[in-house]
């Protein structure tokens, strides 16, 4: 699950960087914007993942098992 998450991140600063240069070249319309909106809602994806619960464990480390 680690590696997910790691996948998330990096696409997110992928997406952020890409809206970055849209913006600059062709002008803030709303495909960069979007790309933005998209990275901040794979982050907080993430961060909610890797919080941890009472338990103790992040919902990306728990066993669903139980």
């Amino acid at each position: 699950m680690t590696f997910i998450l790691s996948i998330m991140v990096l696409s997110s600063f992928a997406l952020l960087a890409g809206a970055i240069f849209l913006g600059r070249r062709d002008g803030w319309s709303i495909k960069p914007v979007l790309m933005m909106v998209l990275a901040v809602v794979i982050l907080g994806n993430a961060a909610l993942l890797s919080i941890p619960n009472e338990r103790g464990l992040a919902p990306a480390e728990a066993d669903f098992k139980n």
